[in-house]
This record gives structure tokens, sequence and C-alpha cells, in this order.
């Protein structure tokens, strides 16, 4: 991901993509191969590993199986419940504040006594209007960048 690691938002477009095979998932959904994980597709659940990107916008991740060592994990995922673009600092503000709600009963924990940091995925404007994108997508990292194995879900980290 980009600089900093905090409570701050990732835009998504459909453009740029990774170069590999798409990650594969048992029945179940789980992700059991590693490969570009569709940034539309996301869900509760998902691990991946941060990339270097040239911009704030990504279509794609490197998913890997949370059983191997990774970087990120999703906990949440939800549809802003707006009709009209009301710009990216709002759209932001209600990711970082939503994900935050959200965090608790997925980890398991407060924030404040987590070992997790959390930030989000949200649709970028033109996403938005032209595709009706509304999807935040809220995801924990542990706050020291160390990778994470296995699932972060309910373990109170």
């Amino acid at each position: 991901m980009i600089g900093f690691r905090s409570l701050c938002a990732f835009t998504l477009i459909t453009m740029t993509g990774l170069a590999c095979s798409p990650a594969e998932r048992s029945d179940t959904g789980d992700i059991e191969s590693a490969g570009a994980l569709d940034a539309f597709a996301m869900r509760v659940g998902d691990c991946y590993d941060d990339r270097t990107l040239e911009a704030d916008e990504v279509a794609d991740v490197p998913g890997v199986p949370c059983s191997s060592p990774h970087d990120n994990e999703v906990y949440a995922v939800f549809d802003v419940a707006l009709e009209k673009w009301p710009g990216l600092a709002r759209v932001n503000e209600i990711a970082d504040e939503q994900c935050l709600e959200r965090f608790p009963a997925a980890i398991g924990t407060s924030y404040e006594e987590s070992v997790l940091y959390i930030t989000n995925l949200v649709p970028t404007q033109g996403s938005w209007e032209r595709g009706g994108d509304r999807e935040i997508i809220c995801v924990a990292y542990h706050m020291d960048l160390d990778k994470l194995t296995g699932s972060v879900l309910g373990t109170g980290m």
C-alpha cells in the first residue's frame, strides 16, 4: 500500500491490475492459492499482501491464503447508503467512522486495546458515478507491520 499506514483511505478503480493469475478460492470461498484478488470481489476474511503502487488507485491486490504469512486482512465490507457522490473527503470520513465502529465485533477487542491498525479501500468518484460502486472495504494489519499468520477475525489481537 501507499506511504504511511494509518486510518486512511485508498481508492479503487477498474483499470491497472497485477500481472499474475487470479487467486483461487476453495468451495467455502477461502483463498487457497495466491494470485490477483479483484478489489471489487473482496470478502471478509480475505488476506493479501502489500504491493508498491504507482497511484492511489487499485483494481486488485496480491491475495494469499490466510494460513500463509500476509500483510492485511479484510474484516468488514459495507456499502455507503448515499446516491449522490458526497466528495472524497466525506467518503473517507464515512469509511473511517464505520470501519472503526465495526472493528470490535470483527476482531474481538476494542481498537484501543488491539495490536492491529486499520485502513480502508473506498470507491473513486468515477466508479461511484459510472459503476454504482458504493463499497467500503475495512482492512486490519499489524501495528509493527509484522506479517500476520492465520485469520485475525475473533482473535482479540
